[in-house]
């Protein structure tokens, strides 16, 4: 017997758009899923954006305020993907009406945001997935198996890198994300967010950091009607960019391991170079999203002038099995939010987390409130280890 769930989406920009094709691709890939997810209802404040998504995907109601979400009897479980500002009040309000969560990161603009989604999660006795889908990757799964094994020594260090140039061109709108007050923080919360996340979920809890940021695009114009994604806009009022574009860190991890973590938003000649390289005592593993499906392994006992071997992952993976019958066969970024929705519908069909859970969320965003700390006072910053 399978049980339907009411699901709603609230924002829906691309992501909002992401998540609702992982509703509706999750049992072709998971049959055994216990839960079958309906979509009843999409929520989105710009004018004719929810009533477009409802046609085109099935929704049975379309609503402009998120409220009318939350006191829904018919929804039982939530997608939020509204921008950072709105996470916290969100994310707290559905769990206080007693909905399962799927919030996208950064759960709100500070690791006490993240905290009181957290909390309410808690207390309710919901269930909370966090977007972050790049640990979903079967060869990011296949690579942490690796280290865990010690095939790779004793981990010595690593570098985590998240290149991107969504936001690179200087007629790139001056919308939500380059502001303090509704973004928080730029790249720090766009995509070292997931640094911090892959970093910890690769090596466990980072112990302290120092880190740099820095303004490389000043100033944007304002758009002058609703965006949606990296709009681009020109001849309009300038304004100031109130984020940043860069961040360098350096991590100490409890083991003793060491590491650098990159993000930027403005890398000119970078399209979604993200990605890592774990060093240890007695080999190595690489890790590039743009050739998702491939780790780089160099394992042996040679040390010096040791090989460097493409290995593909296969159905014996993470999740590769439930996309593709055999090693080799491509999957995509969609893939990996097909994952997370069967991680976070198993959570509340079996009553326990399966995936990036909130806590994770907090972990993250405890990172990156310390990265912002050591950039003000150029100082190493210590973490509570949990």
């Amino acid at each position: 017997m399978v049980d339907a769930l009411g699901v709603a989406v609230v924002g829906f920009g691309w992501m909002g758009r992401v998540h609702t094709q992982a509703y509706s691709r999750v049992r072709h890939h998971y049959p055994q899923l216990a839960l079958r997810p309906e979509l009843v209802t999409v929520a989105e404040e710009v004018p004719g954006r929810a009533e477009e998504a409802a046609a085109q995907f099935g929704f049975a109601t379309a609503v402009r305020d998120w409220r009318e979400v939350a006191a829904d009897p018919r929804i039982g479980a939530v997608s939020i993907t509204a921008p950072n500002f709105l996470h916290r009040e969100i994310g707290v309000a559905m769990a206080e009406a007693g909905k399962h969560i799927w919030i996208e990161k950064p759960v709100g603009l500070t690791a006490a945001d993240a905290g009181a989604v957290a909390d309410a999660v808690a207390k309710a006795g919901v269930q909370g997935t966090v977007g972050f889908n790049y640990r979903n990757a079967p060869a990011v799964e296949a690579a942490r198996e690796l280290i865990a094994s010690g095939e790779l020594g004793a981990v010595t260090h690593v570098r985590v890198r998240l290149f991107s140039d969504y936001a690179a061109h200087p007629e790139g709108a001056l919308t939500w994300r380059y502001e303090r007050e509704r973004g928080g923080s730029g790249v720090l919360g766009d995509l070292a967010s997931h640094g911090a996340d892959l970093a910890r979920y690769l090596l466990g809890d980072i112990e302290s950091l120092t880190a740099d940021t820095a303004i490389f695009v000043p100033e944007r114009a304002r758009p002058t009607g609703a965006t949606a994604g990296h709009t681009r806009a020109s001849g309009g009022e300038l304004g100031p960019v109130e984020n940043e574009d860069y961040v360098n860190c350096l991590l100490r991890f409890a083991t003793g391991a060491r590491g650098v973590l990159e993000a930027c938003r403005v890398s000119v000649g970078e399209q979604n170079n993200y990605g890592f390289e774990v060093h240890g005592t007695k080999g190595a593993v690489f890790w590039d999203f743009r050739r998702m499906n491939e780790l780089g392994v160099s394992r042996g006992t040679a040390y010096q002038d040791q090989p460097v071997s493409t290995v593909y992952v296969g159905p014996g993976d993470g999740e590769f099995g439930a996309f593709q019958p055999g090693a080799a066969n491509a999957m995509g970024y969609d893939d990996l939010k097909v994952i997370e929705a069967y991680r976070f519908l198993r959570s509340v069909a079996e009553g326990k987390p399966h995936g990036a859970t909130l806590q994770d969320a907090v972990h993250s965003a405890a990172v990156l409130d310390a990265m912002a700390r050591s950039a003000e006072s150029g100082t190493w910053v210590n973490l509570a280890v949990s």
